[in-house]
C-alpha cells in the first residue's frame, strides 16, 4: 500500500544556541500536490526546506520521504531518491550555451561525469532529450543562445529545466518568482503547472496571487511554528493568518482572493 503522504515531518525542530528557528513542525505534503510554505518574514519557511533537504541538520524530529525515514541521509542522497531543489542558487553555465547546460545535468543524471574536455559529440546521444525539457520551459528556441545573454525569467526557466533534467520525483522551490516583473511571473507560473505534471511540489513563495493560482494546500507558518494549514481560500479567511500579513502583505491577500 501506498503512503498516504509523499513527504512529512514529525515534530521536526532546529535550534540555533537558544533560539528556535523551527518548531515541531508536522508537514504532510500529498501526491501530485502543489504545497506551498508561506508567513511573515522570518518565519521559518527557508530553514524547514533547508532541513528538508539536509542543507541543515535537525535539532530533534524525522523527515519521512515516501514513508520511509531520511532524516540521516545527506544532501546528495537525498537528490539521489528524487527529492530535488531549485531556484535557490543558480546552477547554470553563463558561457554555455543553453543546450549544453541541460546535456550537463542529464549526464549527472546518468551518473557520469562532466566531461568538459572531450568532444562535444560524445555529448549528442542527450540532445533529444536535452531538446525535449527545452520545449517544456518553452526555451527550445534559445537553444544555441549563450546562458549569459538570456533574460532574468528565462535563466529562470532554464534552470527549472536542468532540475527536471534530474527527474525529480518531488520538486522543491525556493521562491521561484523572486525578483521578477508581471510578464515573468506569468510565464513562470505557467511553467510550475507544467513542471507538476505527474509530480509534487513544494514551493516557498511570497507573491500570494502566485500561490493562490498555483496551490492546492498551503501552510502558513509563523515564529518556525505552523499558524495553520488548508486550501486559499481557507487560509485568506484565517483570521491569525490575516493577522500575521498585516500592513500590504494582507492588503495583498485581498487582491489576489478578489
Amino acid at each position: 500500500m501506498a503512503p498516504e503522504f509523499v513527504l512529512e515531518t514529525r515534530g521536526l525542530t532546529k535550534e540555533f544556541r537558544g533560539f528556535t528557528a523551527v518548531d515541531s513542525v508536522d508537514l504532510r505534503v500529498q501526491k501530485g500536490h502543489i504545497h506551498a510554505l508561506i508567513g511573515p518574514n522570518g518565519a521559518g519557511k527557508t530553514t524547514v526546506f533547508n532541513l528538508l533537504t539536509k542543507f541543515l541538520t535537525p535539532t530533534r524530529g524525522e523527515i519521512l520521504y515516501f514513508g520511509k525515514p531520511i532524516t540521516a541521509l545527506k544532501s546528495n542522497e537525498i537528490a539521489r531518491l528524487g527529492l530535488v531543489r531549485s531556484f535557490q542558487i543558480s546552477a547554470v553555465f553563463g558561457h554555455m550555451s543553453v543546450r549544453d547546460n541541460v546535456r550537463v545535468a542529464l549526464q549527472r543524471q546518468q551518473g557520469n561525469s562532466f566531461h568538459f574536455w572531450k568532444s562535444a559529440r560524445c555529448l549528442d546521444a542527450l540532445n533529444a532529450r536535452a531538446e525535449q525539457l527545452l520545449a517544456e520551459v518553452d526555451l527550445l528556441g534559445f537553444a544555441d543562445t549563450l546562458t549569459i545573454e538570456l533574460p532574468y525569467g528565462r535563466k529562470r526557466a532554464l534552470e527549472l529545466a536542468t532540475t527536471l533534467a534530474l527527474e525529480p520525483k518531488v520538486l522543491l522551490l525556493d521562491e521561484p518568482t523572486q525578483g521578477m516583473g508581471h510578464e515573468d511571473v506569468d510565464m513562470v507560473v505557467g511553467l510550475v503547472r507544467r513542471a507538476a505534471l505527474g509530480r509534487t511540489v513544494v514551493m516557498v513563495e511570497h507573491n500570494l496571487s502566485v500561490v493562490s493560482r498555483l496551490c492546492d494546500r498551503i501552510t502558513v507558518l509563523a515564529r518556525g511554528a505552523i499558524l495553520a494549514e488548508g486550501d486559499y481560500a481557507a487560509m485568506s479567511a484565517h483570521p491569525q493568518v490575516r493577522e500575521a500579513y498585516l500592513g500590504s502583505e494582507a492588503a495583498a491577500i485581498e487582491e489576489a482572493h478578489a
